[in-house]
């Protein structure tokens, strides 16, 4: 996928960058935000675990980020989780 032109031209003129270079950083940015929402609850909560947090904390967590994305992913209660996370 290639990045809007007029997308591309506001991050170089505002960043300084170059046009490959600002490409480069809105193809990363725009992959990052296309982690489908079941793959994104399972990677987080295992980064969680690895670190001790116990899951009504990490639920919780979880929930606030998806929340806080781009395109924010709908409402989804702990039980909604814990299905994500262990089917």
């Amino acid at each position: 996928m290639t990045p809007d032109r007029a997308l591309v031209d506001h991050v170089v003129s505002t960043t300084g960058l170059s046009p490959a270079e600002a490409t480069r950083v809105i193809e990363d940015v725009v992959a990052f935000h296309a982690e489908p929402l079941e793959e994104y609850v399972r990677r987080r909560h295992a980064q969680m675990q690895t670190y001790g947090a116990k899951n009504p904390e990490i639920f919780a967590r979880i929930a606030a980020e998806l929340a806080g994305r781009v395109v924010a992913a709908p409402p989804l209660s702990e039980r909604q989780l814990r299905r994500i996370v262990y089917g």
